[in-house]
C-alpha cells in the first residue's frame, strides 16, 4: 500500500517584515553608531531581519544609510524646514535651536547628530558618505543664507553682519549643542546653553 506523503513546505520564502519599521530601527543603529561602527551584524539584528533580506529591500550598508538620513531629516529635522518661514532672523534661530533642543531631550531617541556622527569617521568606506553628508548640511545652509540675506535687506539685522557668518555661527551653536548633549549633558545644561545663545542674537 502506497503512504500518503506530506506535501513539502516551500523553499526560499521571503522573510515578511515592516520595511518602515526595520528602517527606523537601522536609523537608531547608525545614529548612535555613526556610519562606520554600525555592523552588518547589529544592523540585521536591530532591524531583524537577515542580510539578504536587507540588501534586497535597501540595497547595500551605503544605501541603507542614505535612506535612514533621509528618514532623520524627514522626521527628526523636520523643524529646519519650518523655521525659515518666521517673521524675524532672530526668531528663526529661536526655532533652530528650540527645534535642536526638543530633538535632543526625546526620551526615545539617541542623543547627538547624525550627521556630525558620520562625518567623523575617517575610513576609505565613509569618504563617500562624509561628502553626502556634507552636500546635505550645505543645502541647508544655502537655505539659511538665503532667509539672512532677506533679513539683512528688510533691516532686521545689523549693519556689517554678513549672513554666510552668521549661518556657520548658528549651525556651530546647534553643533555644539549636539556634542555636549551625547556627551551627558543634562536638559538643563542644554537649555541655558540656548537661552544664552539667543540672549546674544545680534538685532538693530
Amino acid at each position: 500500500m502506497e503512504q500518503d506523503l506530506a506535501p513539502a513546505p516551500p523553499k526560499g520564502r521571503p522573510r515578511e517584515f515592516c520595511v518602515d519599521q526595520a528602517l527606523a530601527a537601522a536609523l537608531r543603529v547608525f545614529w548612535s553608531r555613526g556610519y562606520e561602527g554600525a555592523s552588518m551584524a547589529e544592523l540585521t539584528a536591530e532591524m531583524g531581519i537577515t542580510k539578504p533580506s536587507l540588501y534586497a529591500a535597501f540595497g547595500n550598508k551605503e544605501a541603507l544609510f542614505n535612506k535612514a538620513l533621509d528618514l532623520y531629516e524627514r522626521e527628526k529635522l523636520a523643524y529646519m524646514a519650518t523655521a525659515l518661514d518666521a517673521p524675524t532672523a532672530r526668531g528663526v534661530a529661536e526655532r533652530l535651536m528650540h527645534g535642536a533642543l526638543e530633538m535632543q531631550m526625546s526620551p526615545g531617541d539617541p542623543k547627538g547628530c547624525l550627521g556630525v556622527i558620520s562625518m567623523s569617521a575617517c575610513g576609505l568606506e565613509a569618504e563617500s558618505i562624509k561628502a553626502h553628508v556634507v552636500a546635505r548640511r550645505a543645502s541647508s545652509e544655502a537655505a539659511l543664507i538665503a532667509r539672512f540675506e532677506r533679513a539683512k535687506a528688510e533691516g532686521d539685522l545689523p549693519d556689517g553682519l554678513e549672513p554666510e557668518a552668521l549661518v556657520r555661527y548658528l549651525f556651530a551653536l546647534m553643533q555644539g549643542l549636539s556634542v555636549q548633549a551625547g556627551a551627558g549633558a543634562t536638559c538643563s545644561q542644554l537649555q541655558q546653553l540656548v537661552e544664552t545663545s539667543l540672549s546674544v542674537w545680534p538685532t538693530r
